[in-house]
């Protein structure tokens, strides 16, 4: 059930940001950030929130039986704490501070989001080369092992670029291809999960 909860996860983000983005002709995926789908007064608001949340609790329920899912808790639980804490700051983020009207970062709650989200995106690569650590000895998960750096080193590629561009008219395109990698390896890493239990 907690793997299915993982495997949920992304595809719940995913229908958010392409569902309710639709919703407003005004939003333009190309030009738009996710954020500013739940941020205060944006047109579906509460909408995207409920998304939002759904999705963020999902992958902290998945997270929170992790190290026992994964080789019968067999090694470090450093990758999987990491990844407990990126999904609370997710759940924080997703609770508690949604970027300021407009989108835009004027006050505590909106910085508060940035530094958030930077942290659990950074904590979540940790996570991945962690597990990488812990599982490139372990047989039957060693070509997961290699999934997970390789898919660290891509996250930290693209989110750097997201990063870069942030105040250009790309910003919405480039951080799509930036949660790209987190998504597809919290569905691969539930998908393996369940597979191997």
């Amino acid at each position: 059930m907690l793997a299915i909860c993982g495997m949920l996860s992304p595809i719940v983000y995913t229908v958010m940001w392409i569902y309710v983005g639709s919703l407003d002709s005004d939003y333009n995926h190309i030009r738009d950030d996710i954020s500013s789908l739940f941020a205060v007064g944006a047109p579906n608001e509460r909408l995207a929130k409920v998304f939002i949340i759904i999705s963020s609790v999902l992958l902290l329920i998945f997270y929170l039986g992790l190290h026992e899912g994964i080789n019968d808790g067999g090694g470090s639980i450093i990758g999987p704490i990491l990844l407990v804490i990126s999904s609370i700051l997710g759940v924080l983020v997703a609770l508690f501070f949604p970027l300021d009207e407009g989108g835009e970062i004027k006050t505590y709650r909106g910085i508060m989001h940035i530094l958030l989200v930077i942290a659990s995106g950074i904590l979540t690569i940790i996570g991945m080369v962690a597990l990488w650590l812990r599982l490139q000895v372990v047989v039957a998960w060693s070509a997961f092992a290699a999934f997970s750096l390789i898919s660290a080193i891509v996250s930290a590629i693209l989110i750097t670029t997201s990063g870069i561009f942030a105040q250009g008219k790309y910003r919405g395109i480039l951080e799509r291809f930036g949660v790209t990698p987190y998504q597809v390896y919290y569905f691969v890493l539930g998908l393996m999960v369940f597979l191997m239990n």
